[in-house]
């Protein structure tokens, strides 16, 4: 499209409760777990579980977790969404918007702005760097609903990953040598990915090969071997298997094995959120010294930083 003016982003994410109370992460949950994506159990059995069980349960669990980590201006993955949309509507000189799959601001709102500033074409850039159907293709199912009620659809161009995008390594691997320089280098690197059920990578998702190829990528630009940084996956749930090996049964063994400090990064996210902030920099970090280990560091994620606005950039012109 030559008019550079009718071109706009949708920067799109999972989502965030709008208060850190139980009753603002049981709405949020609740549309979230309905997501077949998400969770692809039969309706007739899911739903009585988790609204019987689960939503009961976990959401005041939950909302005392992300009341531990909220920010003045709002949830931590809000308020770094909300910068980087900023900075990057400012790099490229086009209108950007979000778009959470679950929440506010809803998709159908971030392509409703942009429609109303004159967009005709959008560039959906969902900030998952490596490809699973229970994100990036549940942020596909949510803007194709999203456009139900629109007459004159725009054209799209979706970013499907970037998990190997030679800026997006960097940006890892500068955060990391950042962090020794400031703080000095652990015994070992390990790499925490958000985990997905095992039956969905069996069935085809390729999700566990992206994260492979990221850690491999960023070992080399970092110069270090396997035993030196690894991988491992969080945010376990259910019973079911899931990706393996885990984060938490990772961090309990390893003081045992002689690795008593370790730095802990989290390549999926692009924010910090309540996965990176309460469950791995405070609940990992127990786990660790409760078994052993002397000290634990947490690298943030990339965030609004300048090398992180960038690759976005560089994303959404190649696109």
């Amino acid at each position: 499209m030559s008019d550079s003016s009718k071109i706009g982003v949708l920067l799109v994410n999972l989502g965030t409760p709008d208060e850190p109370t139980a009753k603002g992460v049981r709405r949020f949950l609740e549309q979230f777990l309905h997501d077949h994506r998400v969770v692809d159990m039969t309706r007739w059995i899911w739903c009585p579980v988790l609204h019987g069980i689960i939503l009961p349960i976990r959401s005041p669990k939950v909302a005392k977790a992300y009341q531990s980590v909220w920010m003045d201006e709002g949830s931590p993955l809000m308020v770094y969404s909300k910068r980087q949309a900023d900075k990057l509507a400012q790099s490229i000189n086009l209108p950007v918007e979000l778009g959470m799959s679950y929440g506010n601001p809803s998709l159908q709102s971030g392509i409703t702005k942009l429609l109303d500033q004159g967009v005709e074409k959008i560039v959906v850039l969902p900030l998952y760097p490596q490809y699973s159907g229970t994100t990036t293709a549940a942020a596909f199912d949510g803007i194709a609903k999203a456009c139900k009620s629109i007459s004159t659809l725009p054209a799209f161009s979706m970013i499907r990953d970037y998990h190997d995008h030679p800026m997006y390594i960097k940006a890892l691997a500068d955060k990391v040598r950042a962090h020794w320089e400031q703080n000095g280098r652990a015994d070992y690197l390990l790499c925490s990915y958000h985990g997905i059920p095992k039956r969905y990578a069996d069935n085809g998702d390729v999700y566990p090969l992206h994260c492979q190829a990221t850690t491999d990528l960023l070992r080399q630009e970092l110069g270090l071997d396997e035993s030196q940084m690894g991988m491992s996956y969080q945010s376990i749930f259910g019973r079911e298997e899931w990706l393996q090996p885990y984060t938490d049964k990772t961090l309990e063994k390893m003081p045992s094995e002689g690795i008593k400090t370790i730095d802990v990064m989290t390549p999926a996210f692009s924010v910090d959120c309540l996965e990176t902030l309460e469950e791995i920099a405070i609940e990992a970090k127990e786990t660790f010294i409760e078994a052993g280990g002397e000290r634990f560091s947490y690298i943030e994620c990339l965030n609004d930083s300048d090398a992180h606005v960038a690759m976005m950039a560089e994303l959404v012109n190649n696109a």
